[in-house]
């Protein structure tokens, strides 16, 4: 059970900072799909910082750059959909999804490029497991061990919990996905609250992107993306009905669930039951399903989520 529940912090980790950055895109206005090809480019900036950096680099300087590669890849990558959807008005569910195709393409061949050119034709996806997995990110809590990640996570959710509800930033940002014609009217910038949401999405799904490479996979391959970890982020902020509080429930509901896929043997009662593995990996996105099913009727989604901002409409 011990191991149910470190998978289920890590995972969660994932989700919750991946759907509050959903979260903060869509109370700005924007509909972001991306989020899923926003994590595999965080995750490939952050492996990238992992393999670079000799071994003998101090734990603490390892952590605090790859985090920042992969908060700054993020935001660019959102940068892109931003521009799109903001400026030039385009649609929104189709940019996310080009965002989406764009990034596991583009990162497989950067990938494939660095292994060409690198000298000792060291394999980048072999060399990333090997970091990944050298207890270079785990500290041990008693029986429990965990990750510095899950503690980032929960840092950066107490912070998006009070900046939510405790700041004019926040307000404002919320009045710009409920009623945009109405905040301009007060002098509120909507563009520039829009592209502040956005940018905020992209900082926390590529952070996301690299908890999910680093911290959950054992072994991984850019080819198989993050395993639709950003579209299930999307069920949670829905299901989170887009308020962080009610998102982190959401998110360790969710991820108990992602779990079972990777600890189900060791568990007695669920080892003994004639369900495969390949099931228990279905879990989650049938419990999503089921969930949207039955709670989708009474969600309330931003006013003005998806509408490009326009001055001279009322």
């Amino acid at each position: 059970m011990l191991l149910l529940l470190q998978y289920t912090l890590i995972f969660s980790s994932v989700l919750i900072l991946v759907a509050l950055g959903g979260m903060f895109s869509e109370r700005s206005g924007i509909i972001n799909l991306g989020l899923e090809g926003i994590m595999v480019f965080g995750a490939m900036a952050g492996a990238m910082v992992m393999v670079l950096l000799p071994e003998s680099t101090p734990k603490a300087v390892l952590i605090i750059l790859t985090l920042a590669a992969s908060a700054i890849m993020g935001m660019l990558a959102s940068l892109f959909i931003a521009v799109a959807c903001i400026n030039f008005k385009a649609d929104q569910t189709l940019i996310g999804t080009a965002v989406n195709m764009l990034a596991t393409a583009s990162v497989t061949v950067i990938v494939k490029a660095f292994n060409t050119k690198r000298s000792g034709g060291t394999d980048f996806s072999a060399k990333l497991d090997y970091v990944s997995g050298h207890n270079k990110f785990v500290f041990n809590a008693g029986k429990l061990q965990l990750s510095w990640f899950i503690i980032v996570a929960a840092v950066l959710l107490v912070c998006a919990t009070v900046l939510f509800y405790k700041t004019k930033f926040a307000l404002r940002l919320r009045a710009c996905g409920e009623h945009p014609q109405a905040a301009d009217s007060v002098g509120i910038n909507v563009f520039k609250m829009r592209y502040a949401g956005v940018l905020m999405s992209g900082f926390l799904a590529g952070i996301g992107g690299i908890i999910y490479i680093a911290a959950a996979n054992s072994t991984w391959h850019f080819n198989y993306g993050v395993a639709g970890a950003g579209f299930l982020a999307l069920a949670v902020m829905i299901f989170g009905q887009w308020k962080p509080e009610r998102i982190a429930w959401a998110a360790v509901l969710f991820a108990i669930f992602k779990s079972l896929s990777n600890v189900y043997m060791g568990i007695g009662f669920l080892s003994a039951l004639p369900i495969t593995g390949t099931v228990y990996n279905m879990f989650p996105y049938i419990v999503s399903l089921l969930v949207l099913v039955f709670t989708s009727g009474k969600s309330r989604a931003p006013k003005a989520e998806g509408i490009p901002y326009d001055k001279g409409s009322r």
